[in-house]
């Protein structure tokens, strides 16, 4: 039994020494990390050893022996010169397929032991040659030739074994017997040097092989993390019923058409179209009728465009058809009825035939310069002015029918009256701790509930603040009033949302720190929320505002995460410290359901970022649960409670609500 213990033990041994030596090729991407390494060392190796060869030669030139002192060293030098010259062409492993990479990492290998050992063995020849200064400095040129070797292949380590190995164990034999041993000391220290560097090597290979394992690894899940963002991105800018680009895909052409410096004339237009009778399908017939329906008119609309057109599905039963060429009022016009006409035809759906009609606006810049969304606008108020009277029928915009925009103006108007007569108020929303359940912090929302005209909901006046510059001081009413209400309530912490009107403004900064001093709210309290169209349209610009605002101490938080274009280089590149998934992403969510999955797929983009999640619009204890399993940190929405004066939020605060992960307690006891 015990003779087949140390059986066992030798061929483990055998093995363990097997190993060592044996040069790994298994592992293509390591051996182009050897090569690309020595493309940077081997010329330095083959340069020191030329000059330690040139030094001995000199040293021991002697004219009756021309072979022995000059051909054979200028010889190895020669070959030396040749292989280096070939490494220092090598800028990269690219141009190389990996059977060339191993073929020369093999040929390394090989001819690293031999020109080592040929420069070893013609300085043992010659070492009798010279007298005692002569051979001081050619044992201190050899050891330094073998240390050098050693290190300048230690990525490689068969070749750096082989080398150590078989020229530590070459001089400790010669330098042992030469000179009746009186080198017997030289040696023996040099072979404890050589089995050092034997050591060192073994390690610094497994560090090398490891990092190299590690970045591969490291660019495997980069790469599936990006494929899912690249996904997710598609998903958001896709409709999924038709296959079409969705509102969001249309808003982004929309902006790059705006971001162009063309002022040409009628090179643009706009088709708003509205399907008549749809409703009546869907009641009738069922929804799945009128999917079917709605897939059916997406094939057939999107043939009659033509390639500089984008064919868009913005609603439930809307398109929009945005033209880009020149002498688009008449491409419009042409398509519009081609559009209307196909649009008419009967369907057959499960046997059913369902046919539709089509209200179509038409809006154009023709007759003077007008950017895309004000095109897109005018479109949908003409597509209204249709199905207000015939439907069916195709209109043209034109300024009479643009009653709109004095209801805008009227509005505009009493934003500045409501500001000055205190007509505005600012409701909290609480947040809360996913794994705790306990209040953590509040986000501020404007409303407007004493308007002598009746009340506005946030998006009925929002969007016209924005355009018309009011947003910033409503921008900062809110952010004020939310600092003074919030600051006595302990550690909460408070959200308040930025508009891309405020964060373009060079003296937000300045604004914002000055009223932190007013109402003495701690910035570490603070978070802005930010949406991705400023960040897309003035990246540069961006990056540095929040760069400032961090260094102030607050956080900014990237609002409507996982709908826009957010990937990891995006991420990485802004700074944000938090994220808040936006609430359309949690339609659908169910256990094993795709909303599951993509919401998973951005909670761990963002987590593996070392960015805190928020997911807002949670309105059901499944989808708390299903958050709360997928690793976000924070929850709000309605199940938690609905946006509140702020005396009710300190009632909430007050009432140390406990463990709010099931609702509230009003919505417990329900």
């Amino acid at each position: 039994m015990s003779g087949v213990v140390q059986l066992s033990a030798a061929v483990r041994a055998r093995k363990v020494v097997h190993d060592l030596f044996a040069q790994e090729t298994d592992d293509a991407e390591l051996a182009r990390a050897q090569f690309l390494s020595f493309s940077k060392q081997m010329p330095l190796l083959y340069l020191i050893l030329v000059c330690n060869a040139g030094a001995v030669m000199v040293a021991f030139f002697q004219p009756d022996l021309i072979f022995k002192t000059f051909v054979l060293p200028a010889s190895i030098c020669v070959i030396a010169l040749v292989r280096a010259a070939w490494w220092w062409r090598q800028d990269g492993a690219q141009l190389f397929s990996d059977a060339e990479i191993a073929k020369s990492n093999r040929r390394t290998c090989m001819l690293a032991v031999v020109m080592t050992l040929a420069f070893e063995f013609w300085c043992m020849w010659i070492y009798s040659s010279g007298d005692a200064y002569a051979r001081g400095h050619l044992t201190f040129f050899l050891a330094l030739t073998q240390v050098s070797t050693v290190f300048c292949l230690m990525t490689m380590r068969a070749a750096a074994m082989r080398v150590a190995a078989s020229s530590t164990l070459c001089f400790v034999i010669f330098f042992s017997v030469v000179d009746d041993s009186r080198m017997l000391v030289e040696a023996v220290v040099l072979g404890c040097v050589g089995l050092g560097m034997m050591i060192v090597t073994h390690r610094y290979n497994l560090d090398f092989s490891k990092l190299i394992r590690s970045q591969r690894d490291l660019r495997n899940r980069q790469a599936e993390t990006e494929k899912l963002s690249d996904e997710n991105r598609r998903i958001a800018l896709t409709d999924a019923l038709s296959g079409l680009p969705n509102r969001r895909q249309l808003l982004v052409n929309l902006d790059r058409i705006d971001d162009q410096t063309v002022d040409a004339l009628d090179n643009l237009a706009v088709l708003f179209i509205d399907l008549d009778g749809f409703k009546d399908i869907n009641d009738t017939h069922g929804h799945q009728a009128g999917d079917s329906l709605i897939r059916s008119l997406s094939v057939r609309i999107r043939e009659i465009c033509p390639p500089h057109s984008m064919l868009a599905r913005v609603g439930g039963d809307e398109f929009v058809v945005l033209i880009e060429t020149p002498q688009a009022a008449s491409v419009a016009a042409s398509m519009a009825e081609r559009i209307s006409n196909e649009i008419a035809l009967p369907v057959l759906v499960d046997r059913h035939v369902l046919q539709v009609g089509a209200s179509i606006g038409i809006a154009t810049n023709a007759n003077g310069a007008c950017t895309s969304h004000e095109l897109l606008r005018r479109a949908d108020t003409a597509m209204y002015h249709v199905k207000t009277g015939k439907k069916g029928k195709i209109a043209v915009y034109d300024a009479a029918l643009d009653r709109g925009r004095l209801r805008r103006m009227e509005i505009e108007a009493e934003i500045g009256t409501g500001l000055d007569k205190g007509e505005f108020d600012v409701f909290y929303q609480p947040v809360i701790d996913a794994h705790s359940g306990q209040i953590v912090a509040t986000e501020a929302l404007i409303r407007w509930p004493r308007r002598a005209a009746g009340v506005l909901v946030p998006q009925q006046f929002i969007e016209i603040a924005e355009a018309t510059g009011q947003i910033h001081p409503l921008g900062m009413f809110v952010l004020e009033r939310a600092c003074r209400d919030v600051g006595p309530l302990g550690d909460l912490s408070l959200s308040v949302n930025v508009s891309p009107a405020q964060f373009r403004d060079p003296g937000f900064l300045r604004q914002v720190a000055h009223v932190l001093e007013q109402t003495r709210f701690p910035a570490g309290r603070l978070q802005l929320e930010i949406t991705e169209g400023y960040l897309l349209s003035q990246p540069e610009t961006a990056i540095r505002t929040i760069r400032s605002f961090k260094a102030m101490g607050l956080s900014i938080a990237l609002d409507d995460f996982g709908t826009g274009f957010t990937s990891i280089h995006y991420l990485r590149t802004y700074g944000f410290s938090h994220v808040k998934i936006d609430k359309s992403l949690l339609v659908d969510l169910g256990p094993g359901s795709k909303a599951s999955f993509l919401v998973a797929g951005a909670i761990n983009l963002a987590r593996g970022l070392d960015m805190e999640v928020t997911a807002e619009g949670v309105e059901t204890h499944e989808q708390a649960a299903l958050l709360r399993a997928a690793g976000c940190d924070r929850l709000q929405g309605f199940l938690f409670g609905r946006p509140m004066p702020i005396a009710d939020l300190r009632a909430m605060c007050a009432q140390g609500t406990g463990d709010l992960r099931q609702g509230p307690p009003a919505l417990r006891a329900l």
